[in-house]
C-alpha cells in the first residue's frame, strides 16, 4: 500500500521509494522510482511525452496519491508552478500574485511587499493592474511563477514552466531562477523537455524512460552556483549535455 508521511527528522525534503502509479483505466505511468531531492538541491527530471514526469511532481505535492511505494516529505512549504498559468480572470496582475499569500492568511502589508518583489523578478513592472486577458501567454506564466515566490517555499516544484517562452525570456528566468536558488536555498524539482535548461539549472539531472516512467540514469552537474550565463557556451557545458541526451535517447528506445 502507498504511504506518504511528513517527517522532521531526515536531511532530505522529498524521498521517493520504490513509487508507482496506476490510474484506473490500467495506464501506468509510474514504475520503481526511487527518487530523493535534498535540501539545497535543484533536481530537474527530462524524459519523454507520456513518461510521468507532471505524474511525479502531483504525487510530491499531495495531488496524487501514488499507487505502491512511499513518500516522505520534510516539509509542508511547497510552491506549485503548473505548465499552466492557472489566473483568476477578474483579478489583475498584483491581485493574482498575491492570491496564495493571502489565502494562507499573511498580512496586507506583507503580501503586498512580497507581490511586488515577486512582480519585479519575474519583469512584469508596469503591468501590475493588467489583468489575464490582456497578457502574453509568457507573462501569464509569470504572473504564475511570481505567485508561488511569495510563499517563500522550501520545495518548489516545476512543471515546465518555461516551456511556452522565447527564448531570451527562457533564458532571463532560468538565471533569475538560479540567483532566487542561490539566495533562499530552496529544494527544486524542475521538469523539462529542454536537456540544456536541465544542465544549466539543476545540481542533478535524472533522466527518465518512456512510459511507464523509470529513472534509467542520474547527472550531477559539477557547475558552481551560481551559474555564469556563458558556461552554456563551453565545451564541458555541451559535453554534460550530450551525454544526458544520449541517455535520455537510450532510455526511450
Amino acid at each position: 500500500m502507498p504511504h506518504m508521511t511528513i517527517s522532521a527528522t531526515t536531511t532530505h525534503l522529498l524521498n521517493f521509494q520504490d513509487v508507482a502509479m496506476t490510474f484506473p483505466d490500467g495506464t501506468t505511468a509510474l514504475s520503481g522510482v526511487d527518487l530523493t531531492v535534498n535540501r539545497g538541491e535543484f533536481v530537474t527530471v527530462v524524459g519523454p511525452s507520456g513518461c510521468g514526469k507532471s505524474t511525479l511532481l502531483r504525487i510530491a505535492s499531495g495531488l496524487e496519491t501514488a499507487s505502491e511505494g512511499t513518500v516522505e516529505l520534510d516539509t509542508d512549504r511547497i510552491g506549485y508552478v503548473f505548465q499552466d498559468a492557472t489566473l483568476l480572470p477578474w483579478r489583475n496582475v498584483t491581485a493574482n500574485v498575491e492570491l496564495l499569500a493571502e489565502l494562507n492568511g499573511v498580512p496586507r502589508k506583507e503580501r503586498a511587499d512580497k507581490a511586488r518583489k515577486a512582480i519585479d523578478l519575474v519583469g512584469l513592472g508596469g503591468f501590475e493592474k493588467n489583468l489575464p486577458k490582456t497578457l502574453s501567454g509568457g507573462m501569464r506564466m509569470r504572473t504564475s511563477l511570481a505567485r508561488s515566490l511569495t510563499l517563500d517555499p522550501e520545495l518548489f516544484l516545476f512543471d515546465e514552466p518555461f516551456g511556452a517562452l522565447d527564448e531570451i525570456t527562457r533564458e532571463r528566468l532560468n538565471d533569475e531562477l538560479i540567483k532566487l536558488f542561490t539566495e533562499q536555498q530552496f529544494a527544486g524539482l524542475f521538469i523539462t523537455h529542454s536537456v540544456s535548461e536541465a544542465v544549466y539549472l539543476s545540481t542533478k539531472v535524472i533522466v527518465m524512460s518512456g512510459r511507464p516512467g523509470r529513472i534509467v540514469d542520474t547527472f550531477e552537474v559539477p557547475f558552481p552556483m551560481p551559474r555564469d550565463p556563458d558556461i552554456r557556451f563551453t565545451p564541458e557545458f555541451a559535453a554534460l549535455v550530450g551525454d544526458v541526451s544520449h541517455a535520455l535517447r537510450e532510455g526511450h528506445s
